[in-house]
């Protein structure tokens, strides 16, 4: 008899191969369940997705029709004799766009403790509760630490959480953000809070690398200090590098280039901090959307994972930024050509005759 069980809860469920294997797995005797949003503007694709894969023809799915806030949740639990033991979470959508598109990440937890909770915030999500019930629910079950998370640990963060003018867990991210000696990376989807602005402002040796999916608006303010770095998303066209072809824009997403919800905190320590997930550090992604994230402390290969692909998109972006920001007139080259008259002496050497 097949002991697997798996439990996801997905904002976009439009990735046919995906429905697919989760068929398969239902095939093979799994038990397969399902919480897909089916509220926002994703639901009829969703439901595509599902009915092709016949999927709700096993008691398989269950819809998320709360209408406040979003269901922006992308995370599998796996059981094993009813057990959790796993937990793929991420920034990553199960879409085209979120898998070909956009830059994410998608991670797997081998930690009974984490899947545990992850499982437990699934069955509230599957009881389809509203965000004012949901909230003390969510956030009995993550509960976060007053300071920075124990050493060598994985603190999971549930949404929604927050009041709707509490300001504690963006406060909290805010204020690891700040822990930083070295360095602080954070990847910015949408908008930079004020809340990081005022850390990001501060005038110190942290070097402070921030790279957006778009350039700063006029209310995102990161000052003067030149310790901070700031990218945003872009690409090479036409007019950007002489003789060289346009770059491809994003045809997959609105949200063209940077999806990534992460910040790194002295990545290159002994003592990391990673923080990852499906929330956007936002005030919504803690007051009233379906969220997740992890804080994991003390892991020094996954900070060199994700130390080593925030440098991959920062890099990658920054040119184009400054290419963006600092357009560089090309001119051809001109090539002097011998004057009537002029003596073969006085020519440049590459057109005297040896």
């Amino acid at each position: 008899m097949n002991s697997t069980v798996w439990r996801a809860a997905l904002y976009e469920f439009k990735y046919q191969p995906v429905a697919n294997a989760f068929t398969k797995a239902v095939q093979a005797g799994a038990d397969v369940k399902i919480v897909y949003d089916a509220e926002s503007s994703y639901k009829v694709e969703n439901l595509e997705t599902i009915q092709r894969a016949e999927l709700d023809s096993t008691n398989s799915v269950i819809p998320r029709t709360v209408s406040e806030g979003i269901r922006h949740n992308k995370f599998i639990v796996l059981l094993k004799k009813n057990k959790p033991i796993a937990v793929w979470t991420g920034s990553t959508n199960i879409s085209a766009g979120g898998i070909f598109g956009h830059s994410n990440v998608g991670h797997v937890i081998w930690d009974k403790d984490v899947a545990k909770a992850y499982f437990d915030y699934w069955d509230l999500l599957s009881q389809n509760l509203t965000p004012t019930k949901i909230r003390p629910l969510a956030k009995a079950l993550s509960p976060i630490p007053n300071s920075k998370p124990a050493k060598n640990s994985i603190t999971p963060v549930f949404s929604p959480r927050d009041g709707k003018e509490d300001l504690e867990t963006l406060q909290w991210y805010a204020d690891l953000m700040a822990s930083a000696k070295k360095i602080m990376c954070i990847t910015i989807a949408f908008n930079l809070d004020e809340l990081f602005q005022n850390v990001v402002q501060e005038e110190n040796n942290v070097l402070r690398y921030i790279v957006k999916d778009d350039d700063l608006g006029t209310d995102e303010i990161i000052g003067q200090d030149k310790d901070v770095l700031f990218a945003a998303g872009g690409y090479f066209n036409g007019s950007s590098l002489f003789n060289f072809r346009s770059e491809l824009s994003n045809p997959l997403n609105t949200n063209d280039y940077i999806h990534n919800k992460f910040m790194l905190i002295d990545p290159l320590s002994d003592d990391p901090i990673v923080v990852t997930g499906s929330a956007n550090f936002s005030r919504p992604s803690q007051r009233i959307n379906d969220e997740n994230m992890v804080v994991i402390r003390g892991n020094t290969r996954v900070a060199d994972i994700f130390f080593g692909e925030f440098m991959r998109i920062f890099d990658h972006h920054y040119s184009r930024y400054i290419s963006a920001t600092q357009p560089i007139q090309h001119q051809r080259p001109q090539r002097r050509l011998p004057q009537r008259n002029q003596r073969m002496d006085q020519l440049p050497l590459r057109y005297q005759k040896l």
